[in-house]
């Protein structure tokens, strides 16, 4: 199934299931593990799920800040030791984590794990695409998405039964084992980058991108917008349950909504590799920033029977937008210098995105629906931000970049 992802993504198959393997057990190991684990964890530590929940939100901080560092890395030198490095902090960081039995070795256990998140998880591996196959890697960026949109898929099971069968500290010890004996291999495979010295590419965007505007204004538009989006998201999927039940739903209704949201992400994803390919991703990003408040209004006048649409709907954005992460700024500024910008461009939604799920469930707490009016409008002006922008007819032809060409 990976190989027909491939395929249809237009991308390099071998490259492409492999990073898109490896970047599937980094997600599961990682941003989806306390979802199922948090309430073990806690529990045989004596300490509230809350601090999991916590110890996350501080390893996806450090990942941000860690990210324009990590982008220059991978501008420089390439990937694919960066990648593979990723996979043995991300081994410690677990194997610290199933030896912990207090508050202490459960924050730096994450904190480990926000260092592997931040060399190891989409914006490295987007970088690592942009370096090896320039303004060509936009397909293959969607095909990695299409095979990591799995994650939780096929991580919250295999979590789930480990917890089950053997406990939550033999799940993280697993864990790390397959990041060492199968995604370390998997990130080895990629193509090698020959090294480069930027001041020698001096990149054409410093003062204006493609479309002729100032970089620093599309950079600040594009932080705001994927800032916005990663509030939406993670504070979204936090409440959506909750949420749905203060709009009527039965439980079992808002259970079967959110069990749409997968599908709708992966669904997405496959219309962007199609349809949605042929186009500016621009427009791609500008339709899933509308997708959220649609849903939300849709809600609202229709009620919780309704409640399957939105959870379509959001789907649909957050699937977009994962892949407009690489390609938009791709699009914008061109490969050269791809990874430091992406890196700047997403610390303010590592930051939003770590906050979203406290801030929003006060909202909650305090606004009932309103919340959901409040990631409404955050969509919104992310939108609006993009109207802003302009692209101009940037060339989707494949560049030479460290030796390869596609």
């Amino acid at each position: 199934m990976s190989r027909v992802i491939a395929e249809r993504a237009g991308g390099p198959p071998g490259v492409v299931v492999a990073l898109g393997s490896a970047q599937t057990i980094a997600w599961a190991s990682s941003y989806y593990l306390p979802a199922v684990l948090a309430g073990s964890i806690a529990r045989d530590m004596g300490v509230a799920p809350t601090w999991v929940f916590a110890a996350l939100s501080g390893a996806l901080v450090i990942s941000g800040l860690l990210g324009p560092r990590v982008g220059h890395a991978i501008d420089r030198f390439g990937g694919r030791l960066l990648l593979a490095t990723s996979n043995a902090v991300f081994a410690a960081g677990l194997l610290l984590l199933s030896s912990a039995h207090g508050a202490v070795l459960l924050i730096a256990a994450w904190m480990l794990l926000g260092i592997g998140m931040g060399m190891g998880l989409y914006e490295a591996a987007f970088a690592t695409l942009a370096r090896i196959y320039g303004t060509g890697s936009r397909k293959s960026i969607t095909g990695i998405t299409l095979i990591a949109g799995f994650a939780s898929t096929v991580g919250w099971p295999l979590t789930t039964w480990l917890d089950a069968e053997y406990g939550w500290r033999a799940a993280c010890q697993v864990w790390a084992a397959i990041h060492v004996f199968l995604a370390l291999p998997l990130n080895l495979s990629l193509p090698r980058a020959t090294p480069q010295d930027q001041a020698s590419h001096p990149s054409s965007g410093r003062s204006s991108h493609r479309g002729g505007q100032s970089e620093n204004f599309a950079m600040g538009v594009l932080a705001y917008m994927f800032a916005a989006a990663s509030f939406v998201s993670s504070g979204v999927s936090a409440i959506l349950p909750t949420m749905l039940v203060a709009f009527g739903a039965t439980p079992a209704h808002a259970l079967l909504a959110g069990t749409l949201v997968g599908p709708a992400h992966v669904g997405a994803r496959l219309l962007e590799a199609g349809l949605l390919g042929r186009f500016d991703p621009l427009l791609s990003a500008r339709l899933a920033m509308l997708m959220n408040p649609i849903g939300v209004a849709t809600l609202i006048a229709g009620g919780s029977f309704f409640a399957p649409v939105f959870a379509v709907l959001y789907g649909v954005g957050n699937g977009i937008i994962t892949i407009a992460r690489g390609t938009l700024p791709l699009a914008l500024f061109g490969p050269v210098g791809f990874g430091r910008r992406v890196g700047m461009i997403s610390l303010p939604s590592r930051l939003t995105g770590a906050a979203a799920p406290l801030v929003l469930g006060m909202m909650v707490e305090h606004l009932g629906r309103g919340a959901l009016w409040i990631s409404a409008i955050a969509s919104m002006s992310a939108f609006i931000a993009l109207l802003l922008l302009r692209t101009g007819h940037a060339t989707s032809q494949p560049v030479q970049v460290g030796g390869h060409n596609s």
